[in-house]
């Protein structure tokens, strides 16, 4: 397996602020220094990043300069990163116009993956034919990313419609695409990560490790909080999973390199016990 890291430890995540008013221009982006980033990940030993669909395409206009800096730090692209709420008729068309986008970039780039999050919670409350709605964009999503030559992941979310073991199943059963399970996002969610691995053994194709801490609330470098990676691990062998670990961690009191080289310290250590 190939080890690979979110340049979102950089500047944590927001939403471009245009898509405040506009939702065809609401891409994930992260504020930090990508050049910076992607120096840092490779420096503290990883082979790869993953990247939001805003910071990407900042470089439309200029690919040349992305691809440079990949060769510069011999790093692939692995996976970039998109979302939308996929619930709400009237704006489906802006939303799928900005995926359209995120999947061009990534094909640009040389990615293989298309990791995508979503699923709104209404102010009302869920309805169960939200589930429907977002299974049906996310096959959409699934035939746009896999006509581009892409594999299309979805990412179970905190705050989105689904969180924790009975939701995943659920969308799971209801959609075609491939699972991306977040390590600490499922067990904040009341999820055992390597139970959910195993639950979808062909459908495992992108995984996020990073560590959780319940009290007080914190998502962590590997190894610094409560997740049992060993067993996490085993789960991976199990399936037989051959595909790409990325390290996605939100955010860092430290310095985002220092983040870096103690979850790949980690790795070393763990990873081929």
């Amino acid at each position: 397996m190939k080890l690979g890291y979110q340049t979102i430890t950089w500047g944590g995540v927001v939403g471009q602020a245009q898509g405040v008013t506009s939702i065809k221009d609401l891409f994930y982006q992260t504020y930090g220094n990508t050049e910076k980033a992607v120096k840092e990940i490779a420096e503290a030993g990883y082979q790869g990043i993953e990247i939001f669909d805003g910071n990407l395409r900042e470089y439309a206009d200029k690919p040349e300069e992305f691809k440079a800096l990949l060769k510069k730090y011999n790093v692939e692209l692995v996976s970039v990163y998109t979302g939308a709420n996929f619930i709400y008729d009237e704006i489906l068309e802006d939303e799928f116009h900005k995926i359209s986008q995120a999947i061009d970039l990534a094909v640009t780039f040389g990615a293989s993956h298309l990791i995508v999050g979503g699923g709104a919670q209404r102010a009302s409350g869920i309805r169960e034919s939200d589930y429907t709605k977002l299974a049906t964009q996310l096959d959409r999503v699934t035939e746009f990313a896999a006509a581009a030559g892409l594999s299309a992941c979805f990412h179970p979310h905190l705050s989105t419609i689904v969180e924790g073991p009975e939701q995943v199943a659920k969308i799971m059963g209801l959609t075609k695409i491939n699972f991306c399970p977040d390590t600490a996002h499922l067990a904040a969610a009341g999820g055992n990560p390597a139970e959910l691995i195993r639950q979808f053994p062909g459908r495992v194709k992108h995984v996020h490790l990073k560590d959780f801490r319940a009290q007080p609330f914190a998502f962590l470098p590997l190894g610094e909080g409560e997740l049992d990676f060993v067993e996490i691990f085993n789960a991976l062998k199990e399936i037989n999973y051959q595909n790409w670990l990325v390290v996605e961690l939100d955010g860092y009191d430290g310095e985002p390199k220092q983040a870096a080289e103690i979850s790949m310290k980690f790795l070393q250590n763990h990873l081929n016990q």
